[in-house]
């Protein structure tokens, strides 16, 4: 089939849940996708964070084929060697004691949101608890990550919810603090906003909110499935700051494009919460997707992943911000690491410069409606970032 054909296949038989750009990808060399005509596009977007290898990583590939060959299930009734080297990896990597393996980053939340509660129950006996969300954040599709998702967009037409779920203003902690009571028990945001429009999270707010965590005996769930696994510069973002999360979530670039995700805890919380019984997954935690990350983060801290992060993000915060300068429909420039954004003015479609930017063969995402955001492969260079700078800038000088 040809481009159309397959665009034409898709629209009659698969469910229309998507507004997606017309071209059929069919393959990825570096940090450049290829569609079906042959034509070539610089990827900004990674899969929205997931590609963080890029494409065509010979030493990932050959890790999923000899595990595909070897076991790809088994179920969680038996143990496997796969996914317990994937744990003691990822524990490592994040600091965290206990590790809970998911098929993606909804189900990571959701697992999350039960491990707090089953932690609060444990506690004091009550079923009534209630959890702090964010205004503007997004934590996942299904109802139980709809829930905690501070975007009335996404909520409307799936009420009643889960009940109990206050919302507080990102980096306000007096916001926060207007919403506890004696029945919160956790409290949850993502440590860099994401579809909300590339929001980090203010030192002053991550830190005062662990004291109060910590004070009132509070979970502090942090979010760390699109800021995760290398793109701030750290393995997970938080740990750009004094914190540590007593439950964090990972997916997107754990797996660098095999579906799976985790949620994590610290020690203290594992004891009093999810016990045999209370949570399960058929598919998380298979030989093949543990395969996927424990090689996706032998690869990241062998090649030191991080410090390329950090070097290779100021050059392209200083592009960006030349960018800002440059153009006055730009109205701002934000984030952390290789997870960043610009704000264009109300005039502006960023939609639009996204459309624009595809046909000269540069992949860009937004976020909400006047937000470009920037989620390259974490492997790009200094040329990428020049020859992306170079197709923004003469379409908005055009604009």
């Amino acid at each position: 089939m040809n481009s159309i054909e397959c665009m034409e296949h898709a629209e009659q038989d698969i469910l229309h849940t998507y507004n997606r750009y017309p071209i059929v990808l069919e393959h990825g060399t570096g940090v450049c996708l290829f569609d079906t005509d042959g034509k070539q596009y610089l990827d900004f977007a990674s899969g929205i964070g997931v590609c963080a290898l890029g494409y065509g990583n010979e030493e990932y590939f050959g890790a999923l084929k000899d595990q595909a060959a070897r076991l790809i299930h088994t179920s969680n009734l038996f143990y496997n060697g796969p996914v317990i080297e994937a744990a003691g990896r990822l524990k490592a990597a994040s600091g965290m004691d206990r590790v809970f393996f998911t098929n993606s980053g909804a189900e990571a939340i959701e697992g999350a949101i039960k491990a707090a509660k089953k932690y609060a129950y444990t506690r004091d006996g009550h079923t009534d608890h209630e959890i702090i969300a964010m205004r503007n954040s997004f934590h996942g599709r299904t109802l139980g990550a709809l829930s905690v998702t501070g975007n009335e967009h996404y909520r409307e037409a799936f009420a009643p919810l889960l009940a109990g779920v206050r919302f507080a203003d990102f980096n306000n902690l007096e916001s926060v603090k207007e919403q506890m009571n004696e029945k919160t028990c956790a409290i949850i945001l993502e440590t860099v906003q994401g579809e909300g429009g590339i929001y980090p999270a203010r030192a002053e707010f991550l830190e005062g909110l662990a004291e109060l965590c910590k004070e009132k005996d509070i979970l502090l769930i942090l979010d760390e499935i699109q800021c995760g696994m290398g793109r701030s510069g750290k393995m997970f973002a938080w740990q750009n700051y004094k914190v540590r999360p007593d439950i964090m979530t990972a997916a997107k670039a754990l797996g660098c494009g095999v579906p799976v995700g985790a949620f994590l805890m610290t020690e203290r919380v594992a004891k009093k919460s999810l016990a045999p019984g209370d949570h399960g997954t058929t598919y998380g935690g298979n030989p093949f997707a543990g395969a996927a990350v424990s090689k996706t983060l032998e690869i990241m801290e062998r090649d030191h992943l991080t410090d390329h992060v950090r070097n290779i993000s100021g050059y392209l915060w200083d592009r960006l911000d030349e960018i800002k300068e440059k153009h006055a429909c730009v109205s701002d420039h934000r984030g952390m690491g290789l997870m960043q954004g610009i704000e264009l003015k109300a005039d502006v479609s960023a939609g639009e410069v996204s459309k624009k930017a595809l046909e000269r063969g540069l992949i860009l995402i937004t976020a909400g409606s006047n937000v470009l955001r920037f989620l390259p492969p974490l492997i790009i260079g200094q040329e990428h970032v020049d020859e992306m700078y170079d197709i923004l800038n003469d379409i908005l000088s055009e604009l």
